[in-house]
C-alpha cells in the first residue's frame, strides 16, 4: 500500500518552513524550492565524474535546477525536460545544442520552452546517462521526498519501461543543505531514490539508486491518468506490460 499522503507532507511542510525561516528560499512552499547557491549546487554536480561523461540528461523543469539545464547545454550536452505536468502528448523537451544553437539557453527556462520548444514522444528518445531531479526533502541514503504531484516518478517510470534507464543510469538531485535529512523518509514502490545529493557545500553519495521498472499503475488515480496524455493512451491500448488495467 502507498504511503498515506500526510506522513510525506508533513516533512515537506517542516522543510519549506526551515527554508523560509532562513531564507534560504524566497518562497518554497508548494513548490520544489529555488534555493540560494543553486548555481554553485550546479557547480559542483559538475565535478562528477558521472556529470562529465554523460553526453545525454534528463532534467527536471523547475526554476532551481534552471543552472543545471545551462551547464549542461553549455557543455554540449542533450538535455531532454519534461514538459510541465507531462501535460503534452509528446513528453518531454529535447534541447541539443547542436540543432538549436544560441537558442538552447533561453529554451532552457521551462516557461520559454513551453512556448516556443520543440517537444518529442519517449519512443524517440535516446538513452539517458544521468537523471537530475527536483526534491524538497531527501536523506543520505538516497530517499528523496517531491513536492507531491508524482511527475519526477512517473518520468522514471516512463523511461525505465521503455528500456531509456537501467541499472547505469546515475540519478542526482541538486538541493540546499537544508533539505538534506538525517532520518528515515516513506519511500514507496514507485518512488525512486538518487545516487548523490549534490549541494553548493558537499556532494553526498547514498549508493546505487533504486529504480522501478516501469510505471507502477496501481499506485495511480483515475484522474492522475487521464490528466496526463501519454498514460491515458497507454492505459486506452494496453501497451504497457505493467499495465494490468
Amino acid at each position: 500500500m502507498p504511503t498515506e499522503p500526510d506522513a510525506k507532507q508533513t516533512i515537506r511542510e517542516r522543510v519549506w518552513s526551515r527554508l523560509a525561516q532562513t531564507q534560504a528560499s524566497s518562497d518554497p512552499h508548494g513548490r520544489i524550492p529555488d534555493f540560494v547557491g543553486a548555481a554553485a549546487a550546479a557547480e559542483r554536480l559538475a565535478e562528477l565524474p558521472a556529470w562529465q561523461h554523460a553526453r545525454v540528461i534528463k532534467a527536471n523543469p523547475d526554476q532551481p535546477q534552471l543552472p543545471v539545464r545551462v551547464r549542461a547545454l553549455r557543455g554540449g550536452k542533450l538535455v531532454y525536460m519534461a514538459v510541465p505536468k507531462l501535460a503534452h502528448p509528446l513528453p518531454f523537451f529535447p534541447l541539443d545544442p547542436g540543432e538549436l544553437g544560441d537558442e538552447a539557453e533561453a529554451l532552457a527556462a521551462h516557461r520559454v520552452a513551453t512556448l516556443h520548444a520543440p517537444k518529442t514522444a519517449v519512443a524517440n528518445m535516446y538513452p539517458i546517462d544521468l537523471i537530475v531531479c527536483g526534491t524538497v526533502a531527501v536523506n543520505r541514503q538516497g530517499v528523496r521526498i517531491g513536492k507531491g504531484a508524482g511527475y519526477s516518478d512517473i518520468e522514471v517510470g516512463l523511461l525505465a519501461e521503455a528500456g531509456l534507464i537501467g541499472p547505469a543510469t546515475i540519478i542526482t538531485t541538486t538541493v540546499h543543505q537544508l533539505q538534506v535529512l538525517d532520518e528515515p523518509l516513506p519511500h514507496d514502490e514507485h518512488d525512486f531514490t538518487v545516487d548523490y545529493i549534490v549541494t553548493p557545500q558537499e556532494i553526498i553519495f547514498c549508493g546505487p539508486a533504486y529504480r522501478p521498472r516501469g510505471i507502477v499503475w496501481p499506485n495511480l488515480g483515475e484522474e492522475q491518468i487521464a490528466a496526463i496524455p501519454v498514460l491515458a493512451a497507454m492505459a486506452k491500448t494496453g501497451s504497457s506490460p505493467h499495465c494490468s488495467r
